[in-house]
């Protein structure tokens, strides 16, 4: 049957997809537009499904604060490059699934998948019909939400990292100043009694081999040992750092002088902790000069 321009482009602007691949769904659905939508609906997911093994390393964070700035969210969501990344329908989808965080409070990125976008479709129906449209593998890796009865703070630096701090006491511009400064020096624990005792056993057992190679004496091995282990997890927890605002005062001397105590804080960075691919790009042109050269 002939399939008119005009139902081409009435399907073109219901899915999003190319022209081509709206006129087939038209041949093949004989010019229906609802089953037409509803196939390249069915064969977007499946097509969604095979790019799930595909490592999406890229992508943004996302950040939404409840009006009272009470609460927050942050999320995640991962694409394959970072051209897909700046793409406006994939940070729309981004600052959708954070106000959705926000408002839904899911225990995890199960539950936030589930939930149902203004549209009426969930998360994960989204996210699959973007995957179809864009043709990368698209997650949303994780979420965390923040809630405090005194002040949060919420700063994201560029789009790749994001970070929230609860804290009592002080003032919203003390808390902001705390987020910006989880962003910037990353730490892993709110205080060295924090560390959990088979990371801090561990990191005993490095700086002992490490002074014993030095050559030192037995008898002041322990004493270097103790002040290495305090500068070590000082440095990566929070109220030992220095201010990145002030480095001459710490973070624990910046609440005690504002009367404020950190509840608690997070940090994601896009990207953290995902293997990438290391392309061999030497290779990959030899590979195609020996092809060319028939060798």
């Amino acid at each position: 049957m002939s399939i008119t321009a005009e139902a081409v482009k009435q399907l073109r602007e219901r899915t999003g997809a190319g022209m081509m691949e709206c006129k087939k769904a038209l041949v093949e659905t004989n010019g229906d537009l609802d089953a037409a939508a509803e196939l390249m609906r069915k064969q977007g997911l499946a097509k969604a499904d095979k790019k799930a093994a595909r490592v999406a390393a890229e992508g943004v964070i996302a950040l939404e604060k409840s009006a009272d700035g009470k609460s927050a969210a942050m999320v995640e969501v991962n694409c394959e490059t970072d051209f897909v990344a700046r793409e406006a329908d994939f940070q729309g989808f981004s600052t959708e699934v954070a106000k959705l965080a926000l408002s839904g409070n899911p225990a995890d990125v199960e539950a936030l998948a589930a939930l149902k976008l203004a549209s009426g479709e969930s998360v994960d129906e989204r996210r699959r019909a973007l995957v179809a449209k864009i043709g990368e593998n698209i997650s949303v890796r994780r979420q965390v939400s923040l809630k405090s009865g005194g002040f949060l703070g919420a700063y994201r630096h560029g789009t790749r990292i994001g970070a929230l701090v609860a804290i009592e006491g002080g003032s919203a511009e003390l808390a902001h100043d705390l987020a910006m400064h989880v962003a910037a020096a990353n730490p892993d624990y709110l205080s060295a009694s924090d560390v959990p005792a088979d990371v801090f056993a561990k990191e005993r057992e490095i700086e002992t081999e490490k002074a014993l190679a030095e050559g030192k004496p037995a008898e002041i091995v322990a004493k270097m040992i103790e002040g290495r282990l305090r500068k070590t997890f000082n440095e990566r927890a929070l109220l030992g750092q220095a201010f990145v605002k002030d480095p001459d005062q710490t973070i624990e001397k910046l609440l005690k002088a504002a009367k404020a105590e950190v509840k608690a804080f997070r940090r994601f960075e896009v990207g953290a902790g995902i293997e990438k691919k290391q392309d061999d790009f030497v290779g990959e042109v030899m590979a195609q000069v020996k092809a060319s050269s028939g060798k």
